[in-house]
């Protein structure tokens, strides 16, 4: 994965495995922090109550209630479930500097974070995150 860490992870898989287990296009994203077509992902306006949970390893991330439509081509949240479900990396790919969003279980890149866009939202951040990193449990 780009950017990667020395940090361990609960689910701690040799990269054979995740190859096996993912797409070509889920691998490319979650394990080596790529970002996937903008509004290729039905996830983006999709209205299901429920929580959203990291393709990789099945850890609980977001919930619906916390989603909403910044029309940015990805799906968005103001919020994780709670901030222990995510770490934020620095990243300064492109030229730009903006903080990357994996999940804190398995390392997997979710997407970035955006901090005072004028949202109205709770927080005014923007959890920018590839549904292709995502499958949402209806409730």
């Amino acid at each position: 994965m780009s950017n990667q860490t020395d940090k361990t992870y609960a689910v701690d898989r040799p990269d054979d495995e995740w190859r096996k287990d993912l797409s070509a296009a889920e691998y490319h994203v979650l394990r080596q922090a790529g970002t996937e077509r903008p509004f290729s992902s039905d996830y983006e306006h999709d209205a299901t109550e429920g929580v959203y949970r990291c393709r990789g390893c099945n850890a609980e991330l977001f919930r619906s209630e916390t989603k909403f439509d910044a029309q940015c081509g990805w799906p968005s949240f103001y919020s994780p479930l709670a901030e222990d479900r995510v770490e934020y990396i620095e990243d300064s790919t492109l030229g730009m500097k903006r903080t990357e969003v994996r999940c804190a279980n398995c390392g997997s890149h979710l997407g970035h974070v955006f901090a005072g866009e004028g949202f109205a939202t709770p927080t005014d951040l923007r959890y920018c995150i590839n549904g292709i990193a995502l499958d949402l449990q209806a409730d």
